[in-house]
């Protein structure tokens, strides 16, 4: 009976540690990711959501393409997360970049593979972003193809798409310019009421499952 009893008792430990188990989260992209300031939100929402503890790493740098993300994916890997969102097209689309669609294309696949390589059990999202305008918006007026191209890679090593598209289109023209002043950068509120419910139940479901 004892011995039932110690089993018992070290099974129903190993079950706490797993619930009590963290949820690490890396965000890879551009100044979107770099100075979003969603991320705090979106760790709230998900602890208050998954009932654990939630750490997200930023790996991201104001004005990086394709082209520093592949000289970038080791960091990611190191960090060994569970669940990798990547951002990279909207540079990669800009005219002073003189990056074509399909140079773009080719790098993100390899970030992709190189990814799923390192991190062969993590959860991995492509981010599709928020809308742009203005001066910074004309300079990709490619914009959308840039967008296919990566949705396209993303379909081809089985990632799934984070689409916040549907959320932006939900504010006025008045709070799309209060939102996001620059036509690039959304503020960081804006940005976490927009885009952490649509993470959360892409990640954690509706939370009331």
């Amino acid at each position: 009976m004892k011995l039932a009893a110690g089993l018992i008792a070290l099974f129903l430990l190993q079950g706490a540690d797993v619930a009590a188990a963290g949820l690490k989260i890396v965000t890879f992209g551009t100044s979107l990711t770099a100075r979003g300031g969603w991320q705090a939100g979106l760790e709230n929402a998900l602890e208050q959501c998954l009932h654990r503890p939630v750490d997200i790493a930023i790996v991201a740098k104001s004005g990086s393409t394709t082209e520093w993300a592949l000289s970038s994916v080791d960091r990611v890997i190191a960090e060994s997360p569970d669940i990798v969102l990547v951002e990279f097209y909207a540079n990669d689309a800009a005219l002073n970049r003189w990056m074509s669609v399909s140079a773009s294309q080719r790098n993100f696949s390899t970030i992709l593979e190189r990814l799923r390589t390192g991190l062969p059990h993590a959860r991995i999202f492509m981010m599709v972003m928020n809308p742009m305008s203005g001066l910074r918006g004309a300079i990709r007026p490619f914009l959308e193809s840039y967008i296919s191209a990566h949705r396209s890679v993303a379909a081809e090593w089985n990632v799934a798409v984070i689409d916040h598209s549907a959320g932006w289109a939900k504010l006025s023209s008045g709070e799309l310019s209060t939102g996001i002043p620059d036509g690039v950068h959304p503020a960081p509120a804006a940005a976490a009421e927009v885009m952490v419910p649509t993470i959360v139940e892409v990640i954690g479901g509706t939370c009331a499952d």
